[in-house]
């Protein structure tokens, strides 16, 4: 065993644990786990497969990754769990893996930050660059693009969609999707204008923060329905990629999207 496993800790045969990866005391590791170079696990760090995690991820103490599906009809299936690189993950979070019904799968992308007590549920799908504040949850089957920040305590409904740039405030629970660059808060989730802020430290250049708020307006503050909105949008679509994403994403909404 690696001078890098604590003496204390439990790792199955059936695992592949690369040679540097660090394992703190009491750990378990089960059986088709796969954890990539550089990786570190702390203390009290429960991991079940099947499951693979890349290269260059921290996982603090007390820690449940790769646990089945909290699903009444789960029945015991081989279903997976995929993380990528470069992902922190603090105390208390529990991250499950897919169901058969959910397409098998469970994804988290690379450099993402999972504070305390956070919950990735079955078949969800997250990107790269999020941040999950304190209790931020989701449902089964949640997908998340990148770059979305959550407030403390958000809460996202099974099914739902969050689109890029995304920001919500504490507390936010939604149950429908919410498009791309929003800011957003309450319980129900409302939209409160463009998270342009985040979207200037990522370089989005004046003249698209303009374009969208534009779409902005026509989407949330003229009364359009969102097909009206839509056939409105079609010029600043031509011209403007971002925009072009909105209306996408609206479009393809299948639970509709905040109001």
């Amino acid at each position: 065993m690696s001078s890098l496993i604590h003496e204390s800790a439990l790792v199955d045969v059936n695992s592949s644990i690369a040679s540097n990866v660090s394992i703190g005391a009491y750990s378990i590791i089960g059986p088709d786990v796969e954890i990539g170079e550089n990786t570190w696990i702390g203390p009290h760090v429960v991991i079940n497969g099947p499951c693979k995690i890349g290269e260059d991820n921290k996982i603090f103490q007390f820690n449940s990754i790769g646990e089945a599906p909290q699903h009444a009809h789960y029945g015991g299936e081989k279903t997976y769990l995929e993380i990528g690189d470069r992902n922190l993950f603090r105390e208390f979070c529990t991250i499950n893996r897919g169901t058969v019904d959910g397409g098998s799968i469970t994804r988290i992308g690379n450099d993402n930050l999972f504070m305390a007590y956070v919950h990735v549920a079955h078949d969800c799908k997250v990107g790269n660059n999020t941040i999950f504040a304190n209790n931020a949850s989701l449902a089964g089957h949640v997908i998340v693009e990148d770059h979305v920040i959550f407030g403390g305590f958000t809460g996202i409904h099974q099914f739902c969609k969050v689109g890029a740039h995304v920001m919500t405030g504490i507390a936010t629970i939604s149950f429908k999707d919410i498009p791309p660059f929003l800011l957003v808060s309450g319980n129900t989730a409302k939209p409160h204008g463009l998270n342009s802020r985040g979207l200037k430290k990522r370089g989005f250049s004046e003249d698209a923060l303009k374009a969208l708020r534009k779409a902005y307006k026509i989407v949330y503050k003229s009364g359009n329905t969102s097909n009206q909105a839509i056939d409105l949008l079609a010029d600043l679509v031509k011209n403007y990629p971002d925009v072009k994403l909105f209306a996408k994403f609206i479009a393809d909404s299948e639970r509709g999207i905040i109001r």
